[in-house]
């Protein structure tokens, strides 16, 4: 089981600073004690992932959550380098996107993503959905030590 004390890393992955917003707002309003850290695009995903460039010392995240629609580097080509990788493939990836397309929801999953999940249009239901993907993946399921 997790330590309850512990706190864990999660990397927002997130081009629309509005969403990017309601995503931090939800960790406050949660009391979620884990740190988010957020980039804007693929490319900066990868750096931070890596700890290359101004992200020399990124913490390791404990999970990623990934929007599919970015800038750069979309979150599909995020996910299969993610997924490639073996030092970041067991950091789980829960794409967090507007698509409802079935053929992304498919494309995801074959690219190995841990979760798929549409994001609500209402405010009160996204902070929810926030919270319960962080209480599932950093409370319930137990993941490997790295």
């Amino acid at each position: 089981m997790n330590d309850s004390l512990s706190v864990v890393d999660v990397l927002l992955v997130e081009d629309d600073p509005g969403d990017a917003l309601m995503t931090q707002e939800a960790f406050e309003h949660h009391k979620i004690r884990n740190q988010l850290h957020v980039v804007r695009d693929g490319v900066e995903a990868l750096e931070f992932l890596r700890r290359e460039g101004g992200h020399a010392d990124a913490p390791r995240p404990g999970l990623i959550l990934l929007d599919l629609n970015l800038p750069k580097m979309d979150g599909r080509e995020v996910l299969a380098e993610v997924k490639a990788d073996a030092s970041l493939r067991t950091i789980p990836v829960v794409v967090l996107t507007t698509s409802e397309a079935e053929e992304d929801i498919l494309r995801s999953y074959n690219l190995h993503a841990n979760a798929y999940v549409t994001k609500p249009v209402d405010f009160d239901r996204f902070i929810e959905v926030v919270r319960q993907i962080d209480d599932f993946f950093v409370t319930v399921v137990k993941l490997p030590r790295t």
